[in-house]
């Protein structure tokens, strides 16, 4: 597979204000917003926490029992808006949980979504990191506790993890604050669109089932041709999804 990341001119944020006002979240005086995202246990609030230090706060998502935690850091005369979204498994919408993080991914439109995985035990990790690049093209995967897989002995391919999956991989050990100045610096890149993300798509799908979905797909385009994840939505819909079938209607997803 071609090398899928590559370097252009700068670019505008992308985030929904609408979306993001209706999830609670503030955005005033801010450039861009990122998301992060991960499995439980993969340090992602120790991320969360190494790229915010203490400049953050916490609080429930409407009308939900899911706490929520807000940050923000300040790189090249930028605001970033950070929020640490629920550790789920996927987002598959069947738990408050991951109802709140496909939500937030979806409709609040972050400029950048880090995954945070965890480098010891990839291979667990990769079905969320995979659902969340069938929803957006802008992400960067945080490989985190690379010091627990360097002590396991466990040799990672960055370059051809990345290359893969078509976004930026960036190794860290958040608890030491190793790779985080790295993280930050891609984050900015990605937000300003110095770094351009196609990321991976999954191919292995029944034939009749990819027909379906193809078919579903052109047509959302048509009616949405500024979409950016009609196949995944297309998905969504033959598996009768009423809030993206609500989202359509509403034009929440526009």
């Amino acid at each position: 597979m071609e090398n899928k990341v590559n370097s252009v001119c700068g670019s505008c944020s992308q985030y929904n204000i609408k979306g993001l006002k209706k999830l609670g979240v503030n955005i005033s005086n801010f450039d861009f917003v990122v998301a992060i995202a991960g499995n439980p246990n993969t340090g992602k609030s120790t991320v969360f926490n190494a790229l915010t230090g203490l400049r953050q706060h916490t609080g429930n998502w409407p009308g939900k029992t899911v706490v929520r935690a807000e940050g923000a850091f300040e790189y090249d005369g930028q605001k970033f808006k950070l929020v640490d979204l629920p550790g789920t498994y996927s987002l598959l919408s069947t738990s408050q949980d991951e109802e709140v993080a496909r939500n937030f991914i979806l409709f609040g439109k972050p400029d950048v979504t880090v995954i945070v995985v965890d480098a010891s035990r990839l291979e667990r990790n990769l079905n969320l990191v995979l659902q969340i690049l069938e929803i957006t093209n802008k992400a960067v995967l945080c490989l985190n506790l690379m010091d627990e897989a360097n002590r396991n002995n466990i040799k990672i391919e960055i370059r051809t993890l990345a290359r893969d999956l078509g976004i930026p991989v960036v190794p860290t050990s958040a608890r030491f604050k190793e790779g985080i100045p790295e993280l930050i610096q891609t984050i900015n890149d990605v937000a300003t669109g110095k770094i351009i993300c196609k990321s991976y798509r999954i191919k292995n799908v029944n034939g009749n089932i990819d027909k379906a979905i193809k078919k579903l797909s052109d047509e959302i385009e048509k009616e949405i041709p500024t979409i950016s994840n009609s196949r995944w939505i297309a998905f969504r819909l033959l598996e009768g999804d009423n809030r993206i079938i609500n989202a359509l209607r509403t034009g929440e997803l526009v």
